[in-house]
C-alpha cells in the first residue's frame, strides 16, 4: 500500500518528486530545532534524504510517507518508521509538518493513521518515539495519542556536535 488516507490528509510514500517541498520543511530552523539533522541549505540534500527513506523502504527497515492536505499536490511534512524490528515486531515513528500547519491537528491525524498501519501492516506489537526534552509539542502530542512516557534516555544521541538527552515513549497495541 502506497497511500493512506484520512479525513483531511493523504500520506503517500515518499518520492524524488517531494524533494522541493520538503526541502521547504527541512531547511525551516524552526522545524529541525529538535530533529537530528540541521537545516537543509540546497534541495540536493532532500534528494539524498528522500533516497535513504526509499532504500529503508526496499530494505524492510523503515519506510516514510509524505504527509499532503487531501485537495493538495506538495507535502506539507513527513511522517514513518524510522526503523522496522520485525524480529521483535517493534518500531520507532520519526515526524516533522511545516510551521504553518502547527497547531491544526494535521500531525495527530497523520500519526493516528501511522500507528494504525504500523499494527495491521506490519503487526509491530511496540511503536516507540524519541523526543528531546526541550520539545513539549512533540511530547503533548505523543501523550495525546496514547504513548506512555518510559524514561529519558541520557546523552542518548549525538546532534549538532552534542550530546543530548532523549525521552522515550511507546505505545503498546494492546494499549
Amino acid at each position: 500500500m502506497s497511500e493512506l488516507i484520512t479525513e483531511r490528509l493523504k500520506l503517500k510514500k515518499v518520492s524524488l518528486q517531494d524533494a522541493p517541498a520538503l526541502f521547504k520543511v527541512w531547511s525551516n530552523h524552526q522545524v529541525t530545532e529538535f530533529m537530528n539533522i540541521s537545516p537543509m541549505t540546497n534541495v540536493k540534500q532532500a534528494h539524498e534524504m528522500i533516497e535513504i527513506f526509499q532504500n529503508m523502504d526496499k530494505s524492510k527497515q523503515g519506510n516514510r510517507f509524505s504527509i499532503l492536505e487531501s485537495d493538495q499536490t506538495k507535502p506539507i511534512g513527513s511522517c514513518g518508521f524510522n526503523y522496522l524490528d520485525s524480529k521483535n515486531d517493534r518500531g520507532e515513528i520519526g515526524y516533522e509538518l511545516y510551521v504553518d500547519h502547527w497547531g491544526k491537528g494535521f500531525m495527530t491525524e497523520a500519526l493516528t493513521e501511522l500507528v494504525r498501519h504500523g499494527f495491521d501492516k506490519y503487526k509491530l506489537n511496540r511503536i516507540e518515539a524519541k523526543v528531546e526534552t526541550q520539545n513539549q509539542a512533540s511530547q503533548i502530542l505523543l501523550k495525546k495519542l496514547g504513548f506512555k512516557e518510559e524514561g529519558l534516555l541520557r546523552s542518548y544521541e549525538k546532534s549538532k556536535g552534542s550530546y543530548i538527552d532523549l525521552v522515550m515513549f511507546s505505545v503498546l497495541k494492546e494499549d
